[in-house]
């Protein structure tokens, strides 16, 4: 049995969309399931899509999700070089050679002259003389190299997710092999360096599902094996009327980078993005770190109908990841987002972290979660008065008296000891407990809903800071 080699050969021209990171990840896990090697190629052929630093991105989204490959542009290998723009001159070798068995053919159109309709390219450059072509090669008249596609009969593939895929060639075009300016386009380049690599599977988007028909030819037309596709089936966003379409920014974050920035982690993303078409055997299986992804991957259970990306399932999911992180590995995920507004030193750094760890499902929620601990903000003090915790502003100037009162008096400042000198304050009062809670978490939050209880907050505010809280709120009332 052949070694499965596959690539993720993304192009330089912007973020890594979720769609091109599912290519990346399917490919990883098919090579390392099967024992087989993983090779990044850039393909950054189309220099007027070209965007600087993009190439950065990528390698940086691949490190962060632990999609490591066996050869690329950064660490190098036996095949290189990995950036098809320092490959021109490979290309070029390959076009020279269909020139010479027929298979492509110099076209001198001018852009204005070189429509390609959609029955296709429609010029006489095809039937030209050799002795034409080489007057206009003189002339130095500006061409293109076409390959030269017979219109007769059907070009069939097999597709290991669609099955058989026969395409007329009457449909297929003398598409562009070598530009004007001698770049290879990405229908060319990326045949010949499947090729030159050992590539013999490719995975990618079923949108190049009726263009792969054209690749089987150029193969053939140069004498090469087609290596073995799976075409993967697009991912899809709900829109607001309920209907789906093709993923796009308007239903949300559409690319890697932006999804960690909003708080989801990478070991979240790369395990939901798995199972957008895709599903373990074990249909219990939800939570798969990487190793375990490829133990469990076969490429044979992907899913030919379109995924549907849930923005709602990712934050569940990522929730679930959030919540098994070390206390330390996650205070070195959250610090950022804590940093945006906590610049005071509080009492309890500690228990903020345990407050926030259970109650977080994205990163980016931290911050409003946690702003009142910054500085205390105004709030309405009717919302003291609340009829079902059986609370009115009248009690609750009792309740904020007797809580600094007793509270001034504790001495190590921690939440089992808090909670059970406000229980005291109810009892004296007979009241509910939960009527003194409701009290004394507004007093020191201002906030309806908060990470935590009264007494977990005031751990992380410290006694100075809470009393201060407490006593303002009363001062408020009288």
């Amino acid at each position: 049995m052949k070694k499965i080699v596959t690539r993720f050969a993304p192009s330089p021209t912007g973020y890594m969309h979720i769609g091109n990171l599912r290519t990346a990840l399917y490919s990883y896990l098919l090579a390392r399931h099967n024992g087989g090697k993983f090779i990044l190629r850039i393909e950054d052929t189309d220099r007027k899509r070209f965007i600087p630093g993009a190439e950065e991105i990528i390698l940086n989204t691949l490190k962060m999700t632990g999609l490591n490959y066996d050869e690329g542009p950064d660490i190098g290998g036996p095949n290189g070089p990995y950036r098809q723009s320092e490959r021109k001159d490979i290309y070029l070798k390959y076009a020279q050679d269909l020139l010479n068995n027929g298979n492509a053919y110099y076209c001198f159109c001018s852009k204005e002259e070189d429509t390609d309709s959609p029955e296709g390219h429609k010029c006489d450059c095809s039937a030209l003389s050799p002795e034409e072509v080489k007057a206009n090669l003189v002339a130095n008249k500006p061409y293109v190299i076409r390959q030269r596609v017979s219109k007769e009969g059907t070009t069939t593939y097999h597709d290991h997710i669609f099955g058989d895929i026969s395409i007329e060639n009457s449909t297929m075009q003398d598409i562009v092999l070598i530009k004007s300016d001698g770049y290879p386009t990405y229908n060319f380049a990326h045949i010949i360096d499947d090729h030159l690599m050992g590539i013999n599977t490719v995975v990618r988007g079923s949108e190049y599902l009726t263009s792969t028909a054209q690749y089987v030819a150029l193969h053939k037309a140069l004498g090469w094996e087609t290596p073995e596709y799976y075409h993967l089936p697009l991912i899809m966003g709900r829109n607001a009327d309920g209907e789906v379409s093709k993923l796009s920014k308007r239903h949300g974050a559409v690319s890697f980078a932006d999804l960690v920035e909003q708080g989801y982690l990478p070991e979240a993303i790369i395990n939901y993005i798995a199972l957008l078409g895709w599903h373990p055997k074990d249909d219990e299986l939800e939570f798969l770190t990487l190793n375990e992804l490829v133990r469990e991957f076969d490429a044979d259970d992907i899913r030919k109908s379109a995924a549907i990306f849930d923005y709602d399932k990712l934050k569940w999911m990522n929730a679930h990841y959030i919540a098994g992180l070390s206390l330390e590995e996650f205070d070195i995920r959250a610090k950022p987002y804590i940093d945006k507004v906590i610049t005071r030193d509080l009492a309890d750094y500690e228990a903020l972290l345990k407050l926030l760890q259970p109650r977080v499902q994205i990163l980016s929620e931290i911050p409003e979660k946690i702003e009142f601990f910054q500085a205390m903000p105004d709030f309405d003090l009717n919302l003291l008065a609340n009829d079902k915790k059986k609370t009115t502003l009248d009690n609750a100037r009792e309740i904020l008296k007797n809580s600094i009162e007793i509270l001034q008096g504790v001495g190590a400042w921690e939440n089992e000891l808090l909670f059970n000198k406000l229980n005291e304050v109810a009892s004296t009062l007979n009241l509910k407990p939960m009527s003194v809670m409701w009290v004394v978490r507004l007093a020191v939050s201002g906030n309806l809903v908060t990470v935590g209880g009264a007494t977990e907050i005031m751990e992380v505010l410290g006694k100075e800071e809470s009393l201060d809280r407490l006593i303002r709120t009363l001062d408020r009332l009288q």
